[in-house]
């Protein structure tokens, strides 16, 4: 049985201008652009599902973003710091 998100997105003017600009730029990370587009899907309406099937990505990703852009907003979708060691050479 299909899962219903809990988690509607209705987005405001600015963010829709915000995440269908990121989903347009080639020359943002992957991840980012990918990020922006599972948003802009959900805001249409799609289930989890549906959205993993046509991005070729697992639904537990889709809702992890899906939940932080719903607590956060676009700040939401951004990198957040990660424990460890520091990278050794520069990006």
């Amino acid at each position: 049985m299909p899962r219903k998100s809990p988690y509607v997105l209705d987005l405001t003017a600015e963010q829709r201008q915000a995440l269908e600009e990121r989903a347009r730029r080639y020359t943002l990370p992957y991840r980012e652009v990918v990020r922006a587009k599972i948003v802009l899907l959900a805001a249409a309406g799609l289930d989890n599902d549906e959205i993993a099937a046509r991005l070729d990505m697992r639904r537990e990703i889709v809702s992890k973003w899906r939940k932080r852009f719903f607590e956060e907003g676009l700040a939401g979708l951004d990198e957040r710091p990660r424990g460890g060691r520091p990278p050794a050479f520069p990006p």
